[in-house]
């Protein structure tokens, strides 16, 4: 999960950042920004809790013998839940690090995922499973500029 959310990360909460050009959309980012450091922890921790039901219908699901709907269920919560949380904390942070515990953890957890990050990126199978990804990614861009300069 931690690879997948390195991965997503960043992307997602660009996709999220997006939706600030709609106004209400930023003027809710506004009122999470301005948020005091306790306020900002709970904005930080509502997705987690609001995605919990969600979660538990996929459990359901599962038990239910509906293993393809509980998985997408799941898979779903799991995207929303990393966009949106990623997005708050970037909206948040500033006031999150001024609770002490908070940036105390905060600093050994990023100094521990950092490190873990960067022995399963030197590790020979990560860096011989990335290839195929690569030149995927270079033969869908020129498949994009093919499809670019035949709709023109």
């Amino acid at each position: 999960m931690l690879l997948f959310e390195e991965w997503g990360w960043e992307p997602l909460a660009a996709a999220v950042a997006r939706l600030a050009s709609h106004s209400c959309w930023a003027a809710l980012e506004l009122r999470i920004r301005a948020l005091p450091p306790w306020g900002a922890l709970l904005c930080f921790l509502a997705p987690v809790l609001l995605l919990l039901p969600v979660k538990l219908a996929a459990l359901w699901l599962f038990a239910e013998g509906h293993m393809v709907t509980g998985v997408l269920l799941l898979a779903g919560a799991k995207l929303l839940g990393t966009a949106l949380v990623a997005r708050i904390f970037q909206l948040t942070q500033p006031s999150l690090m001024r609770i002490a515990v908070f940036a105390r953890y905060y600093l050994r957890f990023k100094a521990w995922k950092d490190e873990l990050l960067r022995v399963v990126k030197a590790h020979p199978a990560y860096r011989g499973a990335r290839h195929p990804g690569v030149a995927l990614r270079r033969r869908f861009r020129g498949w994009k500029r093919s499809f670019r300069a035949w709709s023109a």
